[in-house]
């Protein structure tokens, strides 16, 4: 019984990250071809190709493709960062309040993801109710140009994201003792020179988790770009999909997976290691 317990998270793992890494990766190293599925597996005579991951580095609009992707994705990761190292020192100091706060942050996660999206563009649309808002107080002569904008994707971004770093902060801000702050003020430390010597030196590797667990799925997001993004932000997730389902080749889409997967993985690797420290 022991030994298929050890076995079964092995199993688990095997199966639902290990194959899919590996079919992708084969992916990868195939030839297009007019088939279905539209690729030519290495095995099937022609060898590896690793053309595909060369495109990567040669063609501008990839290369561009990612570093747009991992710049969006640490703009929002900062901006997360931003409202949730005072929310979550916040939210544990609350008190009796603690609870309903927490609860606060996690209420989106209670409707469904593009239902929230889709108040967003109802928000920022020309007819939406900040536009109608802004021209009922006089503020403005015509619509201002708010949805698929830069700004719209990182407001969108921000909303799905901040619970992920809003909880780290939370956690790290509970273990915190309120004497060491206390005795600081008692050696006559200002609050704010208290918490710059005091608590956030404690709380830098939960805020350094807190950016690397928003960073890592936004630097793949598709569904936020897509529905609130300019259409020309050309991120990863645009690509993936132009590439698997428009232009149907499957060995660039899966060159571009794992490229992004190789760039994720020394601050996956990161994330691993500051959870181990907390």
């Amino acid at each position: 019984m022991r030994l298929a317990l050890r076995l079964l998270p092995g199993l688990w793992l095997a199966l639902l990250v290990a194959a899919p890494l590996l079919l992708v990766g084969i992916i990868a190293l195939s030839w297009q071809d007019e088939s279905v599925p539209p690729y030519s597996p290495p095995w099937a005579g022609q060898g590896l190709n690793p053309a595909n991951l060369r495109l990567l580095l040669e063609d501008p609009y990839y290369r561009d493709a990612l570093l747009q992707s991992l710049t969006v994705a640490a703009g929002t990761a900062a901006l997360c960062l931003l409202l949730a190292a005072p929310m979550g020192i916040a939210i544990a100091r609350a008190g009796r309040w603690r609870g309903m706060l927490l609860g606060a942050v996690l209420l989106p996660f209670w409707t469904g993801f593009l239902i929230r999206i889709g108040a967003w563009i109802g928000l920022l649309r020309d007819e939406g109710w900040i536009n109608t808002l802004l021209a009922g107080l006089g503020l403005t002569d015509g619509p201002i140009p708010l949805l698929y904008t830069d700004g719209a994707m990182l407001i969108g971004m921000v909303h799905a994201y901040l619970p992920f770093a809003v909880l780290p902060v939370f956690a790290a801000a509970t273990r915190l003792d309120p004497m060491l702050e206390q005795a600081a003020a008692d050696l006559g430390a200002t609050p704010g020179r208290a918490f710059l010597t005091v608590t956030l030196p404690q709380l830098l590797p939960a805020l350094a988790a807190a950016f690397l667990l928003v960073f890592i799925p936004a630097a793949g997001e598709y569904v936020i770009p897509e529905l609130l993004g300019p259409p020309d932000a050309t991120l990863v997730g645009r690509v993936l999909f132009q590439e698997f389902f428009q232009n149907r080749d499957w060995p660039v889409a899966g060159a571009l997976a794992v490229a992004l997967l190789l760039l994720l993985i020394g601050p996956i690797i990161l994330f691993q290691r500051l959870g181990r420290a907390a």
